[in-house]
């Protein structure tokens, strides 16, 4: 009566659950056993699976569903790594390529603010030099333009070359400057004579 029972309850059943689920049988034969054996004036207490011993064919065919099954987990937990690495490998490249991006801006803005501000400092520097250009050219008069131009032309005269060019402007110094000689001159010949022991009135 076991065995029969026990064919019946294990035929209701696939052989992964026959394998794992040793008590749930256990609970299935005694409720059914005690049915019967109740008639008998007999009393079923317990009943307890020792050993499960499958077919050959079948423990090979476990086997291999076993080896399959191993060998499917590997897989998925290997594919798993690997687009868990691909995942964290991109986000370690995008926020590399961010703070990349954000040093070559704040470079760049450092580099453009330096330039601005060197940009003033010239042009600050370049005004106060017009301007002290300026007071010194406001206080030469036509009389030292004359002298610096006769000052170049004697280092001109000085030097190897035979041909000079010379700008439009020094004709109208020379000329004033000539002027200047004559006027002088002619204010010296009308001064009187000096007197005999060398002192002028």
């Amino acid at each position: 009566m076991a065995v029969t029972t026990l064919r019946a309850v294990v035929g209701d059943m696939n052989l992964d659950d026959v394998l794992a689920k040793r008590e749930h049988i256990n609970g299935i034969m005694q409720a059914r056993m005690d049915e019967v054996t109740d008639r008998w004036g007999v009393k079923v207490n317990a009943v307890e699976i020792r050993e499960i011993l499958p077919p050959r064919d079948i423990q090979e065919a476990m086997s291999r569903q076993m080896s399959a099954e191993r060998f499917r987990r590997a897989t998925v937990t290997e594919a798993d790594g690997t687009r868990e690495s691909a995942v964290m490998i991109a986000n370690g490249n995008r926020d590399s390529a961010i703070l990349n991006a954000e040093g070559q801006k704040q470079s760049a803005i450092l580099e453009a603010e330096g330039n601005r501000q060197a940009a003033i400092l010239n042009a600050e520097g370049f005004a106060i030099a017009l301007e002290r250009i300026f007071q010194a050219a406001s206080g030469v008069d036509d009389k030292t333009m004359a002298l610096q131009y006769l000052d170049m032309m004697k280092e001109l005269a000085a030097g190897p070359s035979t041909k000079w060019v010379l700008p439009m402007e020094l004709t109208g110094f020379v000329q004033g400057f000539a002027r200047n000689i004559a006027v002088a001159a002619s204010n010296g010949s009308s001064a009187p004579p000096p007197r005999q022991d060398g002192s002028s009135s």
